[in-house]
């Protein structure tokens, strides 16, 4: 529990679900090991180039498949062309366990309004962000993906305002919430095209038995939809 009080789950829009404190610390722990590992490489954590030249402020590191705006593929050619890590079963077992957290049994095998619920739902890709206090993350939707399946967000370290607004525009209206260190967010159905961001992290609000002196890490799963050929007969 962060705080003195417990926080409750929030729906902030049809499809979209704050629960906090859903990571106990000490698998918020062992998430930010295993993300040290990953951004040593064998892709390491880069800043990621806009096609309009600007630089984006948060660090990235990709599991999976790799992402630059505005594609997948399993090599970093825009890093030093190796192929990206694999993305493990035991993320996806947990990216599984977020969406029947998130959704809960009323939507049987399927999420809200048709979209994928747990007993389906099969991350193949991570987009792990690290946040410096600077650090910002303009509106945006994730689009790139070839499914519909929600986006599960795994927060850790500083807390941040993840604004989360409306599928048409980057204008209102939108919700701003406050994601902690533990906090699980899952947008899907109608709102899994909605754009979001982050405009402010907050530093020096992190547990240090979580492991992280500063900084906050975001674990985006994501199910892409997308054909690998090497795994072709």
């Amino acid at each position: 529990m962060t705080g003195l009080f417990p926080r409750d789950r929030v729906e902030v829009a049809p499809g979209a679900v704050h629960v906090p404190d859903w990571l106990p610390v000490e698998r918020q722990r062992e998430l930010v090991g295993a993300c040290r590992e990953w951004a040593r490489g064998p892709v390491p954590l880069r800043r990621t180039q806009l096609p309009g030249g600007g630089v984006m402020s948060v660090r990235t590191v990709c599991l999976g498949w790799h992402w630059q705006p505005y594609r997948y593929a399993r090599t970093a050619d825009d890093v030093n062309g190796a192929r990206v890590a694999a993305f493990p079963d035991w993320l996806a077992e947990l990216g599984r366990s977020a969406v029947a957290e998130a959704y809960g049994k009323e939507h049987g095998e399927r999420g809200p309004a048709g979209g994928a619920g747990s007993a389906v739902y099969a991350p193949d890709a991570a987009l792990v962000n690290f946040y410096d206090g600077d650090a910002r993350m303009g509106l945006h939707q994730d689009r790139e993906e070839r499914c519909a399946a929600p986006v599960v967000s795994l927060s850790l370290g500083d807390t941040c305002v993840f604004r989360f607004g409306n599928a048409e525009s980057r204008g209102r209206p939108y919700t701003d919430v406050r994601l902690a260190s533990g906090d699980l967010f899952v947008f899907g159905g109608p709102s899994r095209f909605a754009y979001h961001g982050v405009p402010k992290v907050l530093p020096g609000t992190a547990d240090p038995a979580v492991g992280l002196t500063g900084g906050r890490l975001n674990i985006t799963l994501r199910q892409t939809g997308l054909d690998d050929p090497a795994r072709r007969g």
